[in-house]
């Protein structure tokens, strides 16, 4: 018997992430390493805890071996009760067969078992590669203010990058009229968050009747959202105020990588909380400078840091130089490497005198600028060059002499 809940979270961490290249090759994405000791998936789950949510499903599919294992029983998020936590619920075979997660709301239907042993008033559905910190209770005082179905949350985003996010137009009362996806001429700035709340009576109907239209995507932005808002249910924009930033893209998940060093950004990390490796204190040698970086525990620095971010376990050679770059866990930076604007995944070696990325100035066509990516568990061999914008994994090779 499980305890009644108000309100019950599901967490959509099953996507492949194809725009992150080799970082995500055998990876979920909300499990890819963020902010120097957090993955993505830490924030999305700590806006939970912090907001009361004692039941959370995240719904998993590709690659879910290394989130299954970081979440665990879900303890650092305190997320580890009898009846209520955290759980993993990835697609299962049933008496009518077996089907893989056709789409985020299929994702939901397959699971309204979970959802409904704790008899919930209202869902919210998550994504999880979102990078922000939001009080959902607030979010759902509105949504039972407004009476509405469902509640949406929305940023306000400058007019001239509206286009590439879905808008929601509503009216002053902040009801929704219209869905305009990616619109060439928006009528508003209210970019949708990917976070929603419903009534779970009315969502739990239009679930039902989605998954019976073989016409349908199964998904929540196409399908279901304007099917409730086409049927007249009651809708509404909840404006948020603070960070927010999808990292769905290797440009934007170094930039909020690099915000973090940023004064002047609001992203506060204080109730993030994550699982970490018990590790020594970081010791950085007397030969070492380190400018305006974030340095994990376990860290062994050498040589020369600005700007960058260096996750635990990270060792940074003799002379090796590492500017405006992210270096992920374990990662070894050999001596006289030069690494600039660059993301080194796990586990990867640097060889010694190898140059990874290069700076803007560096690149005379800016079209071929970028930053450099090299997947986890990789070698680049000593000497070895990685130009700007190149992705590179460890079924590559790179000789010295690659221009």
């Amino acid at each position: 018997m499980f305890p009644k809940q108000e309100v019950v979270a599901m967490l959509l961490a099953g996507g492949q992430g194809s725009r992150l290249g080799v970082l995500t090759k055998k990876l979920a994405k909300p499990a890819v390493p963020f902010g120097g000791k957090y993955r993505i998936i830490d924030f999305p789950l700590s806006n939970c805890v912090n907001s009361g949510i004692e039941a959370v499903g995240i719904l998993t599919q590709y690659q879910p071996l290394v989130l299954n294992e970081y979440i665990g029983n879900g303890q650092p998020w305190d997320l580890d009760g009898m009846h209520s936590g955290v759980n993993c619920l990835s697609p299962y075979q049933a008496i009518q067969g077996a089907d893989w997660y056709s789409g985020t709301a299929n994702a939901i239907y397959q699971n309204i078992n979970y959802i409904e042993r704790y008899d919930p008033e209202y869902v919210v559905v998550l994504s999880g590669d979102h990078i922000y910190k939001m009080d959902y209770n607030k979010m759902l005082e509105y949504h039972k203010e407004k009476n509405a179905a469902c509640t949406i949350a929305v940023i306000d985003v400058p007019l001239e990058e509206a286009s590439r996010f879905g808008i929601l137009n509503t009216k002053a009362d902040g009801e929704i009229y219209e869905f305009d996806e990616k619109p060439k001429h928006p009528k508003s700035t209210n970019a949708s968050m990917g976070i929603y709340i419903f009534s779970w009576k009315e969502l739990k109907k239009y679930l039902v009747d989605d998954e019976s239209k073989e016409d349908s995507s199964h998904d929540f932005g196409k399908d279901v959202l304007p099917a409730m808002l086409n049927a007249g249910e009651r809708m509404f924009a909840y404006p948020f105020e603070g960070y927010w930033k999808d990292v769905g893209t290797i440009d934007s998940l170094w930039e909020a990588n690099m915000d973090l060093l940023d004064p002047n950004v609001t992203l506060d990390l204080k109730d993030i909380y994550s699982r970490n490796p018990m590790m020594p204190p970081h010791y950085v040698s007397s030969d070492a400078v380190i400018q305006n970086s974030l340095v994990a525990d376990g860290c062994n620095v050498y040589g020369n840091i600005e700007f960058s971010i260096l996750f635990a376990g990270v060792t940074i050679g003799k002379n090796a130089t590492v500017n405006s770059s992210i270096i992920m866990p374990g990662a070894v930076i050999e001596d006289g490497a030069n690494v600039q604007f660059a993301i080194v995944a796990e586990n990867t070696v640097i060889g010694k005198n190898a140059k990874v990325g290069e700076r803007p100035e560096e690149v005379e066509d800016k079209e071929k600028w970028g930053i450099a990516v090299i997947g986890a568990n990789t070698k680049i061999a000593d000497n070895a060059v990685v130009k700007a914008k190149e992705m590179i994994d460890s079924d590559t090779e790179v000789s010295a002499d690659e221009k």
